[in-house]
Order: structure tokens, then sequence, then C-alpha cells
């Protein structure tokens, strides 16, 4: 462990152009920004260090990452409020002007009317035609919650 704690303090005497060396070694890519402070640069160094001799996420985890990441992208909004015990396979099902709608939990989302979604936000939006918070549409959030 001594290592990686030495090669973490060595970070802050490094200048910005070694900084940024060692961020394409680590990464075997060019930075995705061009302006990365020193700071930033460190803190990303720093973790990858960590990630290559202690382990990165679990596969779980980068999933739901990877869920959040495309729900910013497709809503410009996250719904962090989501209940993490549904697991795929799971199906909520939500009545509605006298009609029953179900949906399945995916592990990249949802399913719904033969369609895939990343947040239960967009099948209440398309079900009721309003702007509806999913997991309250479909039970996930107790009152205690709201």
């Amino acid at each position: 462990m001594a290592r990686i704690e030495e090669q973490l303090a060595g970070l802050a005497t490094m200048s910005p152009a070694r900084l940024r060396a060692e961020w394409r070694r680590l990464h075997r890519r060019q930075p995705l920004t061009a302006g990365l402070t020193s700071s930033q640069l460190i803190r990303s160094i720093a973790w990858r260090l960590q990630e290559k001799m202690l382990g990165g996420l679990p596969a779980n985890r980068l999933r739901e990452l990877d869920r959040l990441a495309g729900q910013l992208d497709h809503d410009g909004e996250l719904d962090m409020a989501l209940d993490r015990s549904l697991k795929p396979g799971s199906q909520l099902v939500r009545p509605w002007h006298g009609k029953a709608y179900t949906v399945t939990v995916i592990d990249q989302g949802f399913e719904f009317d033969g369609r895939q979604y990343s947040s239960l936000t967009q099948i209440a939006r398309e079900i009721t035609g309003a702007a509806w918070s999913g997991p309250r549409f479909f039970g996930l959030k107790t009152e205690a919650a709201r």
C-alpha cells in the first residue's frame, strides 16, 4: 500500500505538463477536455491509480451511472429517488382512467408498450399526457419521502 501512497503524494509535485502526460499514460487516450486544471488532473490520476490497484466500481454501479447519464442527456434532469430495490424483471402496474398499465424493469431502464425508456417519468408523461414524477406516479415514493 505504501507504493500507491507514494504515487499519490508525488502527484502534487508534478508540473502541469507531466500531469497531462501521466493522465494520457493511465487512460490511454487524450483528455476529453483540453482545459483540465492541475487539481482536476491530480484527482483523475489519483482515482485511476487507486482503481487499478484496488479495483473499480461494480458492474451494477456502472450500469446505474450509464442509465443516469442517458436520462440526463434525454430529459435534462435526473430522477435520483428511484427505488434501487427494483430488479430486472420486476413489473410495475398502475391503473389510470380505467386501464391498467404495466412497466417491466430491465437492465438499462424500463420497458413499456414494446419500447425502452430510461426513466419512469417519461412513461408517466406518455400515459397521462402531463408532467408527473414517474416514481410518484407508480407509487414508489412514500408519503414521508415526498
